[in-house]
């Protein structure tokens, strides 16, 4: 790959494995004599509890251990799950209601664990659990997306979670009086279920005074941090380990009841537990994505340039808070409110609700998706009102490309842009002016068309800060230690492939370590769009710390002063000497000279600031007015990801991400039904985008570098779906909009877009 130069499409290195049944995923790897975990979960969503009896469960053939809630406390575990707290809008802190690992006292959502029964079968466990006996006492459900119901927790009157506040409330107010024209928007963003293609899972083992927790999650080191907190040990004690992970999308990026559990049960038992979750129970138990109502309104001027902006939303927390969740649509969501708009007077309101569902937490955008989709909603619906197009609507309000570093009204510095170029590349690339000739071709085949348009930005987040460390082995190999965990990104290639670019090192002598805390110190995992990017500027600064501390040595060997060595990627170099090694050969021979200092170079570095990568999408998509099927006809992506390492896996993480989004638009939906059972517990019930679903995607890049990281770099693994999401939802209302459907919200099920056919056909008659 280093041949024909830098930011090449190299394949995949890891999918041969893949591919022919050799990955390592925790399922797998687990001791072959572990004893098997199951969770017997709450079959209401809310109730007393009046008795938990495991006494018939302890009898069965196989049983290990059955715990309780009640036998944690008793053996002094700290049995809580944590959860984040955004400040109110009076300075107070938002509720902060007790989770327990087990259910005490109360069942607050169908698939709540109560207890943990450990066999030396799967069967015997499953055996176990039918004969726990479980008597309760019925509650009323609270279900709806607003204050009060029936009370969750007394720590949240009305089952308030926060009440939280952002911007100028009384400037917007202000700038909407004076406003030319007032554009409104009541916009739904649907709750759908991850669905990660290996469910979650884990495996424990004690030995040695030491537990080791091997988890398929997105990094090791806070998974390490609860373990020794629920366990009360040292952290020298503990070890986590990630295997190959069958995809997070952030879902697995928090820390879950069942690794702690099994962690418990290993050490108590002194014997290797494992647990790997079934599909229905994943969709029980996992966090949830999304799930919010939001108004938004935008003010404009004459001019129809916009002057205020404000959104108040109704947020869905599940029963409990998850790790991240109330500073999703709170913190997250105003990194991006304002978008590519030029506006700075802004508010933004958010209340969060506990119900009887799942607790929901960050899925593939973390609140930027959320923030966006309400935005370009909300700006498809003023251009359709103000009666100009789309994108003269968007070009007339983007930030000025000199109006860089430009400080957003939530006090985000989005460090460059050039929002009308990538914007007018996708007008040609996207044919922009032959759709209203497929828009024809469609209605005489009886179709309806429609196209939408979404101009993205977001944030990369998580920690800034990471560190590399490489080593050249015994064996002429080298290692690369990395604080990220790959989800099925293509780290192992894509960081090989950096470290080559930069050495001249051949990738096939490369390891890439991750997902192991003995191994690696210290690491921010996988999440937020950061890997790439901050992983590599680590690397980098290990790099030229390598090359400064072999300079001399290399400087010895050819004679010469170490200010005449230099290294160009490939070689050292030094005019007047024919020696030329390369990295590896340099270090062999300082191996066989006892230099074992050189054998090893680590840095630790921090981004100044964040990325924003941003884009635009369109779709265009079918709809049968007798059935309400919509079809994908056409997808267009034209982003500005600054200058990319390997075009290929950026544009696979674009072509997952919109399929992602694609999926929530057209058919994701989470249902729950009055009592909160959940209704769309399976595949048959729930739907998951296929390869038929989508068609092949039109990508190309406008790369405008960032100036936070020193290769110019802009995160892309959540970008798809930040813009999908919206475009798709836009084609189809432009699809309904002529046939009377002024409110279509996702997802747009053929049910769905034939009852609001219907009903704006009724209103017409």
């Amino acid at each position: 790959m280093e041949k024909f130069g830098k930011s090449q499409p190299v394949k995949r290195v890891e999918d041969t494995r893949f591919l022919t049944g050799e990955g390592r995923y925790v399922d797998d790897i687990a001791p072959p004599a572990a004893l098997h975990a199951y969770f017997f979960r709450a079959p209401v969503a809310h109730a007393k509890i009046a008795s938990l009896d495991v006494a018939d469960a302890l009898e069965v053939e196989g049983v290990a251990c059955v715990v309780t809630q009640a036998d944690l406390l008793a053996a002094g575990v700290e049995a809580t799950l944590p959860g984040t707290q955004v400040d109110n809008r009076d300075g107070s802190k938002g509720a902060a209601p007790t989770r327990p690992l087990l259910a005490t006292g109360r069942v607050r959502y169908v698939g709540e664990p109560l207890a943990m029964i450990v066999a030396e079968t799967l069967d015997q466990a499953r055996d176990a659990a039918e004969m726990i006996l479980f008597d309760y006492e019925d509650l009323e459900t609270s279900m709806a997306l607003a204050r009060g119901g029936a009370q969750l927790h007394d720590e949240a009157s009305g089952n308030l979670a926060f009440d939280w506040g952002l911007g100028d409330e009384a400037a917007a107010e202000k700038a909407f009086l004076e406003a030319a024209h007032v554009v409104s928007l009541e916009v739904g963003d649907n709750r759908v279920i991850v669905n990660s293609m290996e469910p979650r899972g884990a495996y424990a083992e004690w030995e040695d005074g030491r537990i080791h927790v091997a988890n398929n999650g997105q990094g090791v080191w806070g998974t390490k941090g609860h373990v020794v907190r629920v366990l009360g040990l040292e952290p020298e004690q503990v070890r986590v380990t990630n295997p190959d992970t069958g995809g997070g999308f952030g879902m697995k990026a928090m820390i879950y009841q069942e690794p702690l559990l099994v962690a418990y049960a290993a050490k108590l038992l002194e014997k290797p537990v494992r647990w790997i979750g079934e599909r229905t129970e994943s969709m029980l138990s996992d966090n949830a994505g999304r799930d919010l109502i939001s108004v938004a309104e935008m003010a404009f001027d004459a001019d129809l340039k916009a002057t205020a902006y404000r959104v108040k939303s109704v947020a869905n927390m599940g029963a409990y808070n998850s790790q991240f969740a109330q500073a999703i649509q709170t913190q997250l969501f105003s990194r991006v409110l304002m978008g590519v708009y030029d506006v700075q007077t802004t508010w933004l309101q958010v209340d969060g609700v506990y119900t009887n569902t799942t607790p929901v937490d960050a899925y593939r955008g973390a609140g930027r998706p959320e923030a966006i989709y309400v935005l370009e909603r909300l700006m498809d619906r003023a251009a359709r009102e103000l009666g100009v197009s789309g994108y003269e609507l968007r070009r007339r309000n983007f930030i000025p490309k000199a109006a860089f570093p430009y400080k957003t009204a939530t006090d985000e510095t989005y460090d460059v842009g050039d929002f009308d170029r990538v914007l007018s590349r996708l007008e040609a690339f996207g044919d922009v002016v032959g759709f209203e000739s497929r828009k024809a071709a469609s209605a005489k085949a009886g179709k309806l068309r429609g196209a939408g348009l979404c101009y993205y930005i977001e944030s990369i987040l998580g920690d800034p800060s990471e560190s590399a460390r490489v080593e050249f082995n015994e064996d002429s190999t080298v290692s690369i230690y990395v604080g990220t965990q790959s989800n099925g990104q293509g780290h192992e290639t894509v960081y090989a492939q950096f470290l080559s670019d930069q050495t001249g090192i051949p990738t096939h002598v490369i390891e890439v370590v991750q997902g192991d805390s003995d191994r690696i110190k210290q690491g921010g995992g996988t999440g937020g769009s950061r890997s790439v990017t901050v992983q590599n500027t680590a690397t980098l600064a290990t790099v030229e710390t390598m090359i400064k501390a072999f300079t001399p040595y290399i400087a010895d060997k050819m004679g010469v002063d170490a200010e005449d060595v230099t290294f160009d990627d490939e070689q050292f170099r030094a005019e007047g000497s024919n020696l030329h090694p390369t990295l590896l050969e340099a270090s062999a021979m300082a191996r066989a000279d006892g230099r074992l200092d050189l054998m090893v170079h680590e840095e630790r570095t921090t981004l100044p600031a964040r990325s924003f990568p941003n884009g635009a999408h369109l779709a265009e998509v079918e709809v049968d007015p007798e059935t309400g099927q919509v079809t994908l006809e056409k997808y267009t992506v034209v982003d500005d990801f600054g200058n990319l390492i390997n075009p290929m896996l950026a544009e696979g993480q674009v072509h997952g991400g919109v399929a992602q989004g694609i999926g929530q638009a057209l058919m994701e939906h989470v249902v729950y039904d009055d009592e909160g059972q959940l209704l769309t517990a399976t595949f048959m019930d729930y739907a998951m985008p296929r390869a038929g679903d989508m068609p092949m995607i039109g990508f190309t890049t406008e790369a405008v570098p960032s100036t936070a990281n020193v290769m110019g770099m802009k995160g892309c693994g959540e970008a798809g779906t930040v813009g999908a999401m919206a475009a798709a939802a836009n084609a189809v209302q432009d699809a309904l909009w002529e046939h009377g459907v002024r409110q279509a919200d996702m997802p747009f099920t053929p049910h769905r877009v034939w009852q609001m056919l219907k009903e704006a056909k009724d209103r017409v008659s």
